[in-house]
């Protein structure tokens, strides 16, 4: 492939996110110095977010069609089954995230020349490259859980002539000799702020993480300011986002049959008027979903494929054995079954109705407070309001 190719769609990329204010104006320099592509693996799986899909793309074989993929604004699968998959049909657990995500992460951490930063979740390196070639030599230290993963991150950054500490360790541990850092950026998504992470950063710091519950995959960009000598981070969020996740933090989910061994016999019996797409959303990002996330804690939403005009969904508790069951039918009334000592569906509901009662907020008015006791208590508008997640 000519080089005059090899760099014309990484001009046209660099473009489209500074036109589209993803990519503010300090970091294009970093972004033109520091490549994409050399920091990617010879085999990526391009992922389309609404489908599901993932297209795999071989630089050895097809090196157009790879750098085509490499050159969108799309997310790029780089490993499957951590480590143990060849491809698609298994879970994707390591990644390089749209660029139009990094330089917005990368926005909210309001990181300058010469500031610390504990990045968590090195992946292929590129995000820890870029940060080092603006903010300088020995700036960075970069914490990832996979050896493999770390290695040939090193070797990327090294190749790149960026001098970045690639730590292989668990990310919830940080990195206690390096701190205090001035910033900390998550890479992979989060259900809990680890209270060693406040530890970890100056008074006045910033913590930027993508953090969740586990009502649904999705997350949101928070914006954590640090204060209190580490005692306590709080911040507002700033938009959807969905990563994977931190691997001490996945989801344990036992399986249908450990709620629901019998069929629906048995469980309390009802009808709804809440409507399908206030529980499924309009789109993966829906705002509902989030915030349903966040007044029905531990719980843990599935919603199966709509067959015959019929799609149930079913909610979990993951503290006891609680479940409910509601079914929309196409035309006619909707169905819902309860079991356990949580009514789920009734909570559910009660989120949704708050969500309509406050003016539908979006995310941008949600915000999170941790303490180094472990708590963390979502909030809308005023972090005095807050209640525990």
């Amino acid at each position: 492939m000519r080089r005059d190719s090899l760099t014309e769609g990484r001009s046209i990329l660099g473009r489209s996110l500074a036109e589209s204010g993803a990519m503010a104006p300090e970091w294009q320099e970093a972004f033109d110095a520091v490549p994409r592509a050399a920091f990617l693996p010879d085999v990526v799986w391009a992922f389309d977010m609404d489908t599901g899909a993932a297209v795999e793309a071989d630089r050895r074989t097809d090196p157009t069609a790879w750098q085509r993929y490499v050159d969108q604004d799309v997310p790029l699968v780089t490993q499957w089954d951590d480590g143990a998959g060849e491809g698609p049909g298994g879970e994707a657990t390591s990644s390089a995230s749209m660029p139009s995500v990094v330089f917005r992460m990368l926005a909210d951490l309001d990181a300058h020349p010469g500031d610390s930063v504990l990045e968590i979740g090195t992946g292929t390196g590129w995000n820890a490259g870029l940060m080092t070639h603006r903010l300088g030599h020995h700036t960075v230290t970069s914490v990832e859980v996979d050896g493999e993963v770390a290695a040939a991150a090193r070797g990327r950054l090294g190749a790149q002539g960026l001098l970045v500490t690639v730590l292989t360790r668990d990310g919830t541990e940080g990195d206690p000799p390096g701190a205090p850092y001035a910033r900390l950026i998550s890479t992979v998504g989060l259900r809990r702020v680890p209270t060693v992470w406040l530890e970890q950063v100056s008074p006045d710091g910033l913590i930027v993480a993508p953090w969740g519950t586990h009502y649904g995959n999705g997350d949101a960009v928070v914006r954590l300011r640090v204060s209190d000598g580490g005692a306590c981070a709080s911040g507002h969020f700033t938009r959807p986002v969905e990563f994977m996740k931190l691997r001490a933090q996945r989801r344990r989910f036992d399986g249908h049959r450990a709620y629901v061994p019998d069929g629906l016999g048995g469980a309390d019996r009802s009808t709804t008027d809440v409507a399908e797409t206030d529980v499924l959303g309009a789109d993966r990002y829906d705002v509902r979903t989030f915030a349903s996330g966040l007044r029905v804690p531990d719980c843990y939403q599935v919603r199966a494929a709509a067959r015959d005009g019929h799609r149930p969904v079913w909610f979990y508790g993951l503290g006891d054995r609680s479940w409910a069951c509601v079914m929309f039918h196409e035309g006619r009334t909707t169905d819902v079954w309860q079991s356990g000592p949580r009514r789920l569906w009734d909570e559910v509901a009660s989120a949704l109705g708050w969500w309509r009662e406050k003016g539908e907020p979006g995310y941008e008015r949600f915000g999170l407070t941790v303490t180094d006791d472990g708590g963390h208590r979502a909030w809308l508008d005023d972090p005095d309001d807050a209640w525990p997640v």
